[in-house]
């Protein structure tokens, strides 16, 4: 039987005291955590991806923002509307009573040349516009809280893993020193268990950290004034499908982006009409009466038009011609953007979604048989330490990029929804 020599020993110590002295600060964080929620968590209720949602959408400042613009251009809408405003007028000649006279008139603008229709089809393709602003923002809030969700799962799920590694570490700590008293492996093996231990532990207080900050950030998107929570409850390995390629595209021509870009062009088009017909000038008509001591009452009456001879309003013309121009271009522009989005997004859903799945069902299962052979070979004398400390970081690397691919999975699912303002995926 051969043992390690003094040096490499003493090496093995001071890596290990390092370790443990690591290990109690992580330690101490995660019982004052544990401490400062214990009588809170055990109370509270579990949260599900619909009550996230629902709790967004009723709280979140982000979609009030987008109501109150929808509602302001209902104003606008209701202002497009209204007519020119009637005039009234009073005018006197002279001051003597004998030779005075006195009128008083009723003025009234006539909007010819489309005016008032253009402004209206204006002022409505801006309420379809703040309307379209209201569901991207909606789709954008559920996707970031699908995501928010799912990374409390992960997170939980990574708590749950370390704890399980921590357990397996521990246990491999205390068969390596049974080996070591019994004098059938040297010191050094149980050194080496020792700072395996040290090393889990610490990866415990990180994943309970990690789960915290999964924590705010969901309750960030749910809202302040939400009911607190417990765990989030849901099944973070029932992936979600990768949609038809043809269904995208079909789908791709009602998203909000794309909707949001026509109506933006219509806006402009309208605007663009509005002030074409500004060159048409509008005419005043008048009726008034007028008084006199020689000859009495006499009815006014009176036309007034505009001459547009210094003013032909070319330059707003010009400028709403090339924002029409500007908005067509912008549609197409985002068309292109959208559909390499989603073929993006669907990619990225396909690969990760098969990559999970493979992970799952082949080789996962094939590092959690190498382990356990390795563990009860080390039981038996017939592996060394290393060999299970081999098998035990394969197989939890193995099931922390489970974990990341099964995220990558519901991110890209919900970029996608994203994209189209569907919820399809949930």
């Amino acid at each position: 039987m051969s043992f390690s020599s003094p040096h490499r020993v003493g090496r093995a110590a001071d890596a290990l005291r390092h370790a443990v002295l690591l290990v109690s600060l992580g330690l101490t964080a995660t019982a004052s955590f544990a401490q400062e929620h214990a009588g809170s968590t055990r109370t509270l209720l579990p949260l599900t991806l619909s009550a996230a949602v629902a709790s967004a959408i009723e709280q979140h400042p982000r979609l009030r923002a987008a109501q109150s613009g929808l509602e302001a251009q209902d104003g606008a809408v209701l202002q497009s509307r209204a007519r020119p405003n009637p005039e009234l007028s009073y005018s006197q000649e002279d001051t003597k009573r004998t030779t005075r006279t006195t009128t008083v008139q009723w003025s009234q603008t006539v909007e010819i040349g489309g005016k008032r229709e253009a402004r209206m089809r204006a002022a409505e393709r801006g309420r379809d516009l703040a309307q379209t602003e209201l569901e991207v923002a909606k789709a954008n809030l559920i996707a970031d809280v699908r995501v928010a969700f799912f990374g409390l799962l992960a997170s939980q799920q990574r708590s749950a893993l370390a704890a399980q590694t921590l357990d397996i570490a521990r246990s491999a700590r205390e068969a390596a020193s049974k080996r070591v008293s019994a004098g059938k492996a040297a010191p050094l093996e149980e050194n080496r268990a020792r700072v395996a231990e040290s090393s889990a532990q610490l990866e415990q207080a990180q994943a309970l950290a990690t789960q915290r900050v999964a924590r705010q950030q969901l309750q960030a998107f749910i809202g302040e004034g939400a009911t607190a929570f417990g765990e989030a409850q849901g099944t973070l390995d029932a992936l979600p499908a990768v949609p038809d390629a043809l269904t995208l595209q079909q789908q791709m021509e009602q998203a909000p982006a794309l909707q949001q870009a026509r109506f933006s062009l219509e806006q402009t088009r309208a605007a663009a009409d509005l002030e074409r017909a500004k060159r048409i000038p509008d005419p005043t008509l008048s009726l008034g009466m007028k008084r006199a001591q020689e000859t009495g009452n006499q009815i006014v009456f009176g036309v007034s038009i505009p001459l547009p001879l210094l003013d032909s309003n070319r330059g707003n013309q010009l400028q709403a011609l090339r924002l029409a121009d500007q908005a067509e271009q912008n549609l197409i522009a985002t068309r292109l953007e959208l559909q390499s989005q989603l073929y993006s997004a669907r990619e990225v859903l396909e690969v990760s979604r098969k990559q999970t799945t493979q992970l799952s069902e082949q080789v996962l299962p094939t590092a959690q048989v190498a382990y356990e052979a390795a563990s009860k070979g080390f039981a038996l004398g017939k592996f060394g330490y290393l060999d299970v400390l081999d098998a035990q970081r394969s197989l939890f690397e193995l099931r922390t990029q489970y974990l990341d691919q099964v995220m990558a999975t519901h991110r890209a699912a919900a970029d996608i929804d994203r994209l189209l303002g569907t919820t399809v995926s949930q």
